[in-house]
């Protein structure tokens, strides 16, 4: 049985230039939160795909049926379906759409032209973490963490009300996987951060930027915005500065390659 997408969940595609743009959306959450973005990127002329990982945006009970490998498997045929159409393809996202598309860089090298991340997460310093292998095998779900938005009246994050447990464990197995080979991350970066975020804490982005190798990293503090930063009072500049970034680094790739 096919399985219902809650309206406005859907993913998003958008054909335009030979820049091609993979934007990712974050654990529990869809599409969505990163449409507005994803429709900035093609009013301003570039490719752009934003799927719905598995497990996301029908039931939350889906997403205890899937893993990482399945989020990420999503991700990777988006970015071939780019690669296939684009000269150069940019990897942008959101939480753990941020450590997706990290993982995209790490597996993909100079495929990748740019990495954009917006809060995201690589470790996290809650104390349940360390119960999670255990209670992940007794317990379904926690309470949700959707929807740290500090806009007031601004559209609410389509997401789920409930934190899978067997999903969260593997999100954090992801964690450790990427975290251990920063290194490898040469990529020109677009990091933006938000200075409250009650949902990943500040050391996920100091730990990114302790350990990349990447020589050309911008870093933009966004001060006006919980987590889900775009869909808060600072997504008009989340969607200025990527499309400075990415119009900045497409040019000297170009001219680079002339």
């Amino acid at each position: 049985m096919a399985v219902s997408v809650l309206p406005g969940a859907e993913p998003y595609a958008h054909d335009g230039n030979d820049i091609g743009v993979l934007l990712v959306h974050g654990y529990t959450s869809t599409p969505q939160s990163m449409r507005g973005w994803a429709e900035h990127l093609a009013a301003a002329g570039f490719t752009v795909r934003l799927p719905r990982l598995p497990g996301h945006g029908t039931r939350w009970q889906d997403m205890n049926t899937t893993r990482w490998q399945d989020w990420y498997a999503e991700v990777d045929r988006a970015f071939g379906e780019l690669r296939s159409r684009c000269s150069q393809v940019f990897v942008a996202g959101m939480s753990m759409g941020g450590l997706l598309s990290t993982k995209v860089a790490l597996e993909e090298g100079p495929r990748v032209a740019g990495l954009i991340l917006v809060n995201p997460i690589y470790l996290h310093d809650d104390w349940k973490l360390v119960l999670l292998p255990t209670l992940q095998r007794v317990l379904p779900s926690f309470p949700g963490i959707a929807n740290d938005v500090k806009m007031v009246g601004g559209e609410p994050e389509l997401a789920y009300d409930r934190n899978p447990l067997k999903a969260m464990h593997s999100q954090t197995q992801l964690w450790a996987e990427v975290r251990r080979d920063l290194g490898e991350i040469t990529q020109p970066v677009l990091l933006m951060h938000s200075r409250v975020d009650h949902v990943v804490p500040v050391e996920s982005s100091a730990h990114f930027l302790a350990h990349i190798s990447s020589t050309d990293v911008t870093e933009i503090w966004l001060e006006n915005s919980y987590h889900v930063a775009t869909l808060d009072n600072d997504a008009p500049l989340i969607h200025d500065e990527s499309v400075r970034f990415i119009e900045r680094v497409s040019g000297s790739l170009r001219a680079g390659e002339g």
